[in-house]
């Protein structure tokens, strides 16, 4: 009997990857706050520490997680540039590749390009015009 297993979604594409890894990332990031917040409001329930001081350190708490969150987002943002413009250019490259291949197997086979073509139609109609040159000054 044949089990059925349930498949998480993939993701497709290193875009997807990164929107996926940056999601992660996030959520992970808003449950360490959260964790640490829960221990700061223990810690300062311990030394009894007032409302006041218990708010301003927690407001330069916040302030510190999203300065830190904001340099990831950059940090990440500059990776998939970067990622983007190597794309980019490698497909550019296998472009170029791909096209050298089949200009490789035409010269095999002794099929001419269409630049052969072209180049070789652009010379028949020099060639016939200095025809028709020839023919009127007979």
């Amino acid at each position: 009997m044949a089990k059925s297993k349930s498949r998480k979604k993939t993701a497709h594409g290193p875009a997807e990857a990164l929107r996926t890894a940056w999601t992660q990332a996030q959520h992970a990031l808003g449950r360490a706050e959260a964790e640490i917040e829960k221990q700061v409001r223990a810690a300062l329930k311990r030394n009894k520490i007032g409302g006041r001081e218990a708010a301003t350190v927690l407001r330069e708490l916040g302030a510190r997680f999203e300065r830190e969150r904001q340099k990831a987002r950059k940090g990440l943002e500059s990776q998939l540039k970067a990622l983007r413009t190597r794309v980019r250019t490698g497909g550019k490259a296998a472009g170029r590749r791909v096209g050298e291949a089949v200009e490789q197997a035409l010269v095999a086979l002794n099929i001419p390009s269409r630049r052969e073509v072209a180049d070789l139609t652009k010379k028949v109609g020099e060639l016939s015009k200095k025809i028709d040159v020839l023919k009127r000054r007979r």
